[in-house]
């Protein structure tokens, strides 16, 4: 992260007032907490990513019904006695589905960690969300140009 981009204070134009950085609040600490969000965005990507191999697995488990009875209608009873007896609802991890598994993540460790952010910006920043950002936006956008507006404009 750059330092002027953290000391930088967003001009008139900048960003609404939801965005800009309440008096008295230290660029060191919105550089803080942009961290602390931008750490939080990559567990809110795991998350993602998790409740996506609960689905993925949950499908898997019930595709396996088809394949089953295609294995009986070609002959295979065995194997398909097998696959309903070894895999169809069988624990991903010792003891659990992928729904405990997401439940876990979410009750133990994704609903502390995105309690304690918003807490870090409530107390810190007046719960402003993405100082750091706006104010890079800021630093970043050539003003006048188009595209580079800070703010959206109504559609005429």
């Amino acid at each position: 992260m750059s330092e002027h981009v953290g000391d930088h204070r967003p001009s008139p134009a900048g960003p609404d007032a939801e965005h800009r950085r309440p008096p008295g609040v230290s660029g060191a600490t919105v550089e803080a907490l942009g961290k602390l969000s931008e750490a939080l965005e990559v567990v809110e990507h795991a998350r993602g990513l998790l409740y996506g191999f609960h689905r993925l697995t949950g499908t898997a488990d019930l595709a396996l019904d088809d394949a089953v009875t295609l294995l009986r209608d070609a002959g295979h009873d065995d194997l398909a006695d097998r696959v309903e007896q070894e895999i169809i609802g069988r624990n991903v991890i010792h003891g659990r589905w992928t729904f405990q598994i997401v439940e876990d993540y979410d009750d133990n460790y994704y609903s502390a960690f995105k309690d304690l952010e918003r807490q870090a910006r409530d107390e810190l920043a007046g719960g402003r969300r993405h100082l750091f950002e706006a104010e890079m936006k800021e630093s970043r956008r050539s003003a006048g140009q188009p595209h580079h507006e800070a703010l959206p404009t109504s559609a005429d």
